[in-house]
């Protein structure tokens, strides 16, 4: 499975933005996919999960209520919803793909830099 993440900018606190994952392979719809995010000096931690068939999901505690997932296999597509930004959200945002979405996810796509301003 092959992703390419996009969506990432400059946003303030309070604000809202929308990142997407176009996924490609012969198989991507019977793929959990997942987002995970890095920010400077701290590990990567998971984000969100969604199943194969988009009808469960997984948050971390720390988006809970803030973001959602939502995935569109005709296109292919992973998209995370992120509301009610704040500064420790920032990061950079990558996209997974995993059998199961409590992983283990083996593919990955490329980062998209989120930045919160306070």
């Amino acid at each position: 499975v092959q992703l390419q993440a996009c969506g990432g900018g400059l946003v303030q606190a309070g604000g809202s933005l929308r990142l997407s994952c176009a996924a490609s392979g012969r198989t991507v719809s019977t793929y959990a996919l997942g987002w995970f995010r890095q920010a400077p000096g701290k590990e990567r931690e998971f984000v969100a999960g969604i199943s194969w068939d988009g009808g469960s999901a997984r948050f971390a505690d720390s988006v809970k209520g803030r973001f959602t997932i939502a995935r569109d296999n005709v296109k292919n597509t992973v998209y995370l919803r992120m509301n009610s930004l704040k500064p420790e959200d920032t990061a950079v945002y990558y996209c997974a793909a995993g059998r199961e979405t409590t992983g283990p996810y083996n593919s990955w796509g490329q980062g998209t830099l989120v930045t919160v301003s306070s």
